[in-house]
């Protein structure tokens, strides 16, 4: 699917219906499947605008779909939903009936809902050359944030785009949403090559968006941290882990022999990072004093994080907890 909103020449659209919806403009009609792959591009998650929020196309899906319309005549589907950001002109046939007539698309809409059925169709055309008619619903204009919004409520409240990308989609309106985004967007993080923000794990990127969200959460259970500005809050977050990578070079990102970096080992860190990290702040400037810091760390510089060894069983909520336990021990030795 192309990411290029312009297209080489108009495409005009016959027998379309204008109406409202919730005081949107909107249209609907069909086009061939040839028409409708033209007239869309996508705007992917990563896009330099900063207002993309389209998840990579599963193959897999893509796939699926070509199966689904194999099956004939009953492989009815959903109309694909649109933004055509005022791009696309109606003109009614005639005065009599207002909100029938012509639709002119000057530029591609975006494409928000029905990625994978039309990379499907793609496919199945490819394969049979046949004719399909793809129904959709166009809004005539709507802004950057309503896209992303719409996006966002249709895709959580069905199988959708999971929580990380949704939780992506939240960073400028959610503090702890933007802190997690930069802790996997920033190449100086040492979550950079182990997160994921669209949440599809692979054997290098084990960390999803969400888990760290959920990681800051417990970071942030003291009222001292909470208070920090997100600017500040990912500072000390990306020191944190930074120094705990240093202390365990061999640990971090050996997801299959070491707990360190699942789920269960990250969590236990915050929980404890909340108990630690005020005592590193300086009172007056809320920077972190690494003297401190790390002379609290190196009292656990003797655990074992073998995924073998008496971590093995740990997982989940409880696991985290029970690890942050015997770390906090660890740390009130003398």
């Amino acid at each position: 699917m192309t990411t290029k909103k312009e297209l080489s020449n108009s495409i005009v659209i016959e027998n379309v219906i204008q109406t409202k919806l919730r005081g949107k403009v909107v249209y609907q009609s069909s086009v061939s499947a040839t028409e409708a792959l033209k007239m869309v591009f996508v705007k992917p998650f990563n896009d330099p605008s900063g207002k993309g929020y389209q998840r990579p196309v599963s193959s897999k899906r893509c796939k699926d779909f070509v199966e689904y319309l194999s099956t004939g005549e009953n492989a009815l589907f959903t109309p694909i939903l649109i933004n055509a950001g005022g791009n696309w002109q109606f003109s009614a046939y005639e005065s009599l009936r207002p909100s029938f007539g012509r639709l002119i698309c000057k530029k591609r809409g975006s494409l928000m809902d029905g990625q994978h059925r039309l990379g499907g169709i793609k496919l199945y055309l490819e394969e049979t050359n046949a004719f399909i008619n793809v129904p959709f619903l166009a809004f005539h204009y709507l802004e950057d944030e309503e896209e992303i919004s719409l996006f966002d409520t249709i895709n959580t409240k069905a199988k959708g785009i999971g929580s990380s990308l949704s939780r992506y989609l939240k960073r400028d309106s959610e503090d702890l949403s933007w802190v997690a985004a930069q802790l996997i967007i920033q190449p100086d993080s040492p979550f950079h090559d182990l997160g994921t923000i669209v949440g599809l794990r692979t054997t290098s990127k084990r960390v999803t968006l969400q888990n760290i969200y959920n990681t800051l959460v417990y970071l942030t259970k003291q009222n001292k941290l909470s208070e920090l500005s997100k600017e500040k809050l990912l500072r000390v977050s990306l020191i944190y882990f930074a120094e705990i990578k240093k202390l365990f070079p061999d640990d971090w990102g050996n997801y299959k022999e070491s707990k360190l970096t699942h789920i269960v080992g990250i969590n236990a860190l915050s929980i404890i990072g909340s108990e630690i990290l005020p005592k590193s702040l300086n009172k007056e400037s809320m920077q972190i004093d690494l003297k401190i810091l790390n002379s609290l760390l190196h009292k656990l510089e003797k655990i074992d994080w073998s995924t073998q060894g008496e971590m093995k069983y740990l997982k989940g909520v409880s696991g985290s907890k029970t690890l942050a336990k015997e770390l906090l021990s660890l740390l009130d030795e003398k």
